[in-house]
Formats: structure tokens, sequence, C-alpha cells
């Protein structure tokens, strides 16, 4: 799956590219709008909860389940969408301006294929496939009569990740924020006013949600194409002209894809794993677990926006035949990830208390979550670099590579946990400790294949 022949373009006109060592300021320009848009995101999905939380218990707990179902939905279009980032990056490297344009195209026709069967498999499928994982009643009925709603807005994900793509591959990424906000605001007053009736609109109770986030997701998109008219920028990669369906191009796209999906559903099993053994040491410390899953997910949101933005500036600096490059640029990357995931979790180390009641007032359940924190910490420093090293990986194209590393420190992982847990008796604290022992592997494994330069001359 990797080829070892790098693509001869012709020269192409000047054009703006990222300078030859990115600086610690420009890695924070291209990082910080993607982290401020991972922020929007789960802020719309705490949102859901928060007001559902307040209609009823069933609610509730159809939204946990049923939007765990439309974020790995949304994950797919997601992880295609960063082969096209990794191939648009490579172009401006390589000063192909024209071939930018074909190429976004060409991620916004497979993104659209995607949508379309998604949404087909939501409207007719969902019934078959949540009878098969759900057994109340009420909950099963709650959870379709949502995805009834959310599944028109896939389209507006799908192809609205792909724009988000392309404006990062060229690493512009500062109306991502503006655009984050409006989604934001849309979702939280249109969820207010459908979900409970007010502002003159129906009361819909969970159906209000998914209309909600649809409509949400459809005015941000909406908001982006108006952008790109008016871009001027935007004219230098040919987005006004519609090009063939260039098939060889999307082919070269899922080859750097497909492995990032198959990591993304990887790491989702995992979790499930997880939290399935951890089940078996008693219900307070499945719901500790959760409050820390919770913490966890908020203090990472900077690790996401930094592995964006190495996805960028590595393809980049290949794209300009600046392979000497690749390591400082990932080391620079993970440092300033490193101090500024570590400066947010301040508050958890000398506030643990507050922090953790965010999520739960029950104290109970943090007295059993508040000991394992510490770990936490510890894990989030590993995550801050191992995600950086691993996403700088992806950069050069060898995806393929990094789906083998992936599995194998999910195994490490998984059987890591099942040791400590069934044979070894240990806690919940010693059942998070198996991620160290996971990141430490990711981190090992990604600095050898690195330095082995394995990577050099595959085809993007």
């Amino acid at each position: 799956m990797e080829n070892n022949e790098i693509l001869d373009t012709p020269p192409k006109p000047k054009a703006t590219t990222i300078p030859l060592a990115p600086s610690y300021k420009q890695i924070w320009a291209i990082s910080a709008p993607i982290m401020l848009g991972s922020a929007a995101q789960n802020v719309i999905t705490l949102t859901d909860g928060i007001f559902l939380g307040r209609v009823g218990e069933v609610e509730l707990g159809a939204i946990g389940f049923v939007g765990v179902f439309y974020l790995i939905i949304a994950s797919i279009g997601y992880g295609f969408s960063k082969g096209g980032q990794i191939m648009i990056a490579r172009r401006l490297g390589e000063k192909n301006m024209d071939a930018i344009g074909r190429t976004t195209y060409s991620l916004l026709y497979f993104e659209l294929f995607m949508a379309l069967g998604m949404f087909l498999f939501m409207q007719y499928g969902s019934y078959y496939f949540f009878s098969a994982f759900v057994n109340s009643d009420a909950i099963f009925y709650k959870s379709l009569e949502y995805i009834y709603y959310r599944s028109y807005g896939v389209f507006f994900s799908y192809l609205g990740v792909a724009i988000i793509a392309m404006y990062t591959g060229v690493a512009r990424t500062n109306f991502i924020i503006f655009d984050t906000i409006i989604l934001a605001i849309t979702n939280v007053v249109l969820n207010y006013g459908l979900i409970f009736g007010a502002f003159g609109l129906p009361e819909m109770g969970i159906a209000g949600a998914a209309l909600a986030s649809t409509i949400a997701e459809g005015v941000a998109f909406g908001v982006f194409l108006i952008y790109i008219f008016f871009d001027k920028e935007s004219h230098k990669y040919n987005l006004f002209r519609l090009p063939r369906i260039n098939v060889e191009e999307i082919k070269t796209m899922l080859r750097i894809s497909i492995p990032i999906v198959v990591q993304m559903v990887v790491a989702l099993g995992s979790w499930f794993f997880f939290f399935s053994i951890v089940e078996n040491l008693g219900e307070r410390e499945l719901a500790a677990s959760n409050v820390l899953r919770m913490t966890y997910l908020v203090l990472s949101i900077p690790c996401w926006g930094f592995a964006s933005g190495i996805n960028t500036l590595v393809s980049n600096m290949i794209g300009q035949n600046r392979t000497d490059m690749v390591f400082p640029v990932i080391r620079k990357t993970a440092k300033l990830c490193l101090g500024f995931t570590m400066f947010l979790t301040l508050p958890v180390i000398f506030f643990p208390d507050y922090v953790l009641a965010i999520f739960t007032p029950e104290q109970n359940i943090l007295d059993v979550a508040r000991p394992t924190l510490a770990v936490l910490v510890v894990i989030l420093a590993m995550f801050s670099v191992g995600s950086i090293m691993f996403n700088g990986l992806a950069g050069t194209g060898a995806t393929f590579s990094g789906l083998k590393i992936q599995v194998v420190c999910a195994l490490v992982y998984l059987v890591s946990i099942y040791v400590i847990i069934e044979f070894l008796g240990g806690g919940l604290k010693m059942a998070w400790s198996s991620e160290i022992l996971y990141w430490l592997a990711m981190i090992g494994m990604t600095i050898y294949y690195l330095k082995t330069k394995g990577w050099h001359g595959i085809k993007v």
C-alpha cells in the first residue's frame, strides 16, 4: 500500500507556502482555530445532553446511545477528509495550486457519495440496527425519533469537513473559529426552542434536538459557502471551476484515508472494551470512569487541534522536498501541545473536586474518581506527545504503517486491562494505568518508524 515513487510535478507559478521552518507562532496559528472548532462540537454534544436531561430520563438515556451512534457516523466522514487534507497540503508545498481545487472536488464528490449511503442506512437500517442493541422499547423509539431528523445533517457534516480539510490543508484556518461559533450559537438557541417549544416553535423533545443540530450544521455550511464565494484566495485554487470526477485521485485519497478510518474504529472499539471490563468492578466504578472520561475528552481538545495541524505541516514540508524538516516540526509541535495541555490540567491538580463536580454532584462517585486523577494527568501528558508523533506519521502518507502501529498498541492496551482486572484483581486506578502502556508503545514505535525513513517517497 506504500509506493516508493515521488510524483514529478511541473514548475508552478509562485504561491504563498508555509515557511520551510515553521515557528511556534505559526504552529499555534494553524492549530488554534481547529482546537476551538473541536471545542464547539463538544459544546453542541454537551448542550443536547443538558437540555434533554431536563426533559426526562428516557430522553437522556436515548441521547447517550444514539448520540454515540451518530458520532461514529460523523467520524467516518471526518476520517476520510483527513486523506484529502494531507493531499491538499502536499500540493501546496509543491506550489501546484490548480491541483488543490481538483483534490478538493474529488474529496467533495466522495464525501457526497458517502453521505448519501449513510443517509439511506440511517433512514432504512436504523430500526434493525438499534433493535440488536437496545432492550428498552422507550429508548428504542426515542432513538429512532432522533435519528430520523438527524440523518439529514450527514450531508452538511460530510461536505463541511471536506471544506474544512481544504482550508486546513492550505493552512488558512482562521475562519473556522467564526463558523464554529455560529454553529454552536445556532444549535443552543434552536435546541432550547425546539425541545421545549420556546420562541413560538413547536415542542418536539428529543426530535427537536436532532432537528436543531441538523439546521445548525446547515447554517454553518451555508456561511462557509458564502465565505468561499467572497474569499479572494479561493480563486487561486480554481474552486469555481467544476472538474470531472478523477477516479485515480479518489483512489489515492482512499489509500491514505481508509487506514485512518480503521484506526478510529479500533480506538472507539478499545474504549467500548475498556468500559465493558470496568463494569465488572461495579456500577460506581463505571460511573466514576465516565466522569474521568468526560474530563479526559475536554482536556484533550488542544491535542486534536495540534494533531490536525501537524498533518498539514508535515505534508507541506515533504511537498517542498524538505524531508529534513519533518522531525523538527513534529518535535516543536509536540512541545507546544504538551505545554498547553499541562497548563489546562492545573485546575485538575489543584482543584480536583470542583472540576469533577462539573460532571456529577454525587459525592460517592467523586470519591472513587479522585484517586485516579493523578494517573489521568500522566496519560494526558503522554497523549499530548504521542498523538502529535502519530499524526505527524500520518502526514507523511504512511497511514497503513500507522494502522499497523495502532493495532499493536491497542492489543497491548486491551490485554493489559484484561489481565489487571480479571487476573490481578486491580482496581480502577490500575485499569486506567493501562493507557500509559498504550502511549509508551505508540511513542516508541512511531519514533522508530520516523527515524527509519520508511516514509520517504510515499506517493500522495
